[in-house]
């Protein structure tokens, strides 16, 4: 059965986030959440972090969602989870779940609730080995509260916090590698997703799912608003971030690595060029700038390389 009628069949005909929501044009975070969720065969429950998805898709007195659903603080998403995790456990141990049926826990969350507030629980759970999918939708800054600057934002991008001006180029740090945090803590199953790239995003949450152990899911996932670019251009950005191997695609099964994409290493231009938060680096003077990133860029994809199981040589 192909990729697509496994998704629509899982959903039984039901969306487990339906329309009505208040995410912005544009937004892939949806494209997340129903690829995740409609991925999954099992019975879910939802853990959801504070941030866009959480405000835009329950509107009080309304909700988008279609499956269990909890709304938790920005910091303790994973002890939530794990706290769902464990009494199911408990109530399997009692008899007091059917035999055989399990109950897949997802987490949902932004850069803000995974990269930064967040981390202390993630770890936590992480280390003591609770079983359940936590799924970040990175797109590299607090856009919810009004595009200030996270740990996962880009060296030299322009943000509320980190403006680009006379006496700024914007961001001064490089993001903060989260992925590979996740790998460092030995979990069964760690990848790297991207919202417009579905199908290899669907597979990976099966084998996430299947992980014997915690899981996790890093998607990039764009802003319209917060990066500075036209709506109905956000499959074409997404899809430059991967091309020029600034976000590779790939997944980390007990300790090995594996490209799951292999891209066409276009110049870092043709990803900084797209969007507004970077037009700074294409003024006169800002060439050093462009350059570093680049730089950047291959090293950790020389590095990626010479991880992974099927590069070549």
């Amino acid at each position: 059965m192909s990729r697509l009628k496994t998704i629509v069949r899982n959903q039984r005909g039901v969306q487990p986030l339906r329309g009505g929501h208040s995410l912005c044009q544009g937004c892939g975070i949806p494209m997340v959440a129903r690829t995740v969720l409609s991925t999954i065969r099992q019975p879910v429950v939802v853990v959801n972090a504070t941030g866009c998805l959480e405000v835009a898709t329950t509107r009080f007195p309304s909700t988008a969602w279609n499956v269990p659903w909890l709304h938790v603080a920005f910091e303790n998403a994973a002890a939530v989870a794990s706290g769902v995790e464990s009494a199911q456990r408990a109530l399997r141990r009692r008899h007091a779940l059917p035999a055989g049926q399990e109950v897949a826990v997802v987490v949902f969350a932004g850069d803000g609730g995974t990269y930064d507030i967040g981390l202390q629980a993630l770890s936590g759970a992480r280390e003591r080995g609770h079983r359940f999918l936590f799924v970040c939708y990175d797109n590299e800054a607090y856009m919810n509260t009004g595009v200030q600057r996270s740990s996962a934002t880009p060296f030299g991008a322009s943000t509320t916090t980190s403006p680009a001006g006379l006496e700024s180029f914007g961001k001064a740090q490089r993001r903060k590698d989260m992925t590979a945090i996740a790998i460092a803590h030995h979990v069964p199953y760690v990848a790297q997703a991207a919202s417009t790239h579905w199908h290899d995003l669907s597979v990976k949450v099966e084998r996430a799912v299947a992980a014997d152990g915690p899981a996790f899911l890093n998607v990039l996932t764009d802003c319209p608003v917060g990066w500075g670019h036209e709506p109905q251009l956000s499959r074409r950005v997404i899809d430059a971030a991967v091309e020029t191997c600034f976000w590779p695609l790939y997944e980390v099964v007990d300790s090995r690595y594996r490209l799951s994409y292999r891209p066409q290493h276009a110049p870092v231009e043709e990803w900084l060029g797209s969007q507004q938060r970077f037009a700074h680096l294409f003024r006169p003077g800002s060439e050093g700038l462009v350059r570093q990133i680049q730089d950047q860029v291959d090293a950790e994809w020389d590095a990626l390389l010479a991880r992974c199981d099927d590069a070549p040589a």
